[in-house]
């Protein structure tokens, strides 16, 4: 069941399992499936929309100068890409409503 505070694959699963009626073993296997599909249009710079739910932006970060919050050097940052997520509306909507 639902592991407190924490929405894993298994609970995905489960819920699909429970909604669609397929077996567990599908069940894990598409979301799984939806996952890669994610992960691998991400590893080739797409970025990933779910309408409704929010977007997976990809952004390339470029070389700057940071400091080193101990000491106070200035050290370089590699250029880097990150990963972020913009919420959509809808999302925001039901999170600050509560459910």
């Amino acid at each position: 069941m639902r592991s407190i505070g924490t929405l894993t694959r298994a609970d995905l699963a489960e819920s699909i399992n429970r909604r669609v009626g397929l077996s567990r073993a599908d069940s894990l296997d598409m979301v799984e499936s939806i996952l890669t599909h994610m992960s691998d249009a991400l590893a080739t710079g797409e970025n990933v929309k779910i309408s409704g739910f929010g977007t997976f932006l990809l952004r390339d970060k470029t070389e700057r100068i940071g400091r080193n919050p101990k000491t106070g050097i200035e050290v370089p940052i590699t250029p880097r890409r990150v990963l972020t997520f913009r919420a959509s509306q809808m999302l925001k909507d039901r999170i600050c409503a509560g459910g």
